[in-house]
């Protein structure tokens, strides 16, 4: 490595070099945007992982392979003419400048709310200016949300876009009361063994639930996940107290299991 080289450029030289139709790796030469962008949304997740588990080291390192990914997808632009690393990096520099007028203008935020209001009203108006330059129809307030996300994370972004102008609940218990709505209308179509109807009313009512922990302000993605994890840990328990009586899962009851499982739950509620 040059001395004079900062470690950004040795990383865009490596991937230069990767991807050198002559003298690169067979298999980083083959890829294109569509193959690489599931390895973008995994390494996106092993980020997360890594800061729910609070480990700076870990923390460092995923970040070094989520920072490949967009390195990666630079150079196969580069490679088809369309736009470099430095492009990348100059749209959100100019970006960033363009959403924090309070910074870098005149523009005051004296709060964080003044902040978001900013920055969701920039956010329009880009929407706006990008439907102008498309031509391609009316601009509608929830363009450019991503189809891809986890469902819920989508549901969580059409709402806030919507109640961005007002389209909102009032308050929690409005929304509790939709809740009950929908768990009601659910369990009618349990009972009337419709599976089309039981897929729509399960969907209203998990969209709903999405709303109720927006207007909480929990983020829906980190709830789940840690609900993932407490199920998984209390099932280890039943494992657990199953093996030292040397007994398996399938040896043994639902009650016996379920016992276990309230055990594993006084003992986290007792520590």
């Amino acid at each position: 490595m040059n001395e004079q080289q900062q470690p950004i450029e040795r990383l865009l030289q490596i991937m230069k070099q990767l991807r050198d139709p002559v003298t690169g790796c067979p298999w980083d030469i083959k890829q294109d945007f569509d193959t690489i962008s599931g390895y973008t949304i995994e390494e996106a997740y092993e980020v997360a992982d890594a800061i729910r588990q609070n480990d700076p080291e870990q923390i460092c390192d995923e970040l070094g392979d989520l920072l490949l990914q967009v390195v990666f997808h630079a150079q196969i632009a580069q490679d088809k003419n369309l736009f470099d690393f430095n492009d990348v990096a100059t749209v959100i520099c100019d970006k960033m400048e363009r959403r924090h007028p309070h910074i870098f203008s005149d523009v005051t935020a004296e709060t964080e709310q003044d902040v978001r209001q900013n920055w969701e009203q920039i956010k329009t108006q880009e929407r706006a200016a990008r439907q102008r330059d498309k031509g391609d129809g009316l601009p509608s307030l929830l363009d450019d949300i991503p189809r891809n996300m986890p469902a819920l994370k989508t549901a969580v972004k059409l709402q806030k876009r919507a109640a961005s102008v007002g389209f909102d609940w009032p308050n929690l218990d409005e929304v509790l009361d939709k809740l009950r709505e929908e768990t009601d209308e659910l369990e009618e179509a349990l009972h009337a063994k419709d599976p089309s109807c039981i897929k729509e009313e399960l969907g209203d009512l998990l969209f709903v639930v999405a709303n109720l922990a927006r207007k909480a302000g929990i983020e829906t993605e980190t709830a789940l996940l840690d609900a993932n994890a407490k199920f998984e840990r209390r099932f280890r328990y039943i494992e657990a107290q199953l093996h030292q009586q040397q007994k398996s899962l399938d040896d043994s009851t639902l009650a016996e299991m379920d016992s276990y499982w309230n055990d594993a739950k006084q003992a986290e509620k007792a520590g």
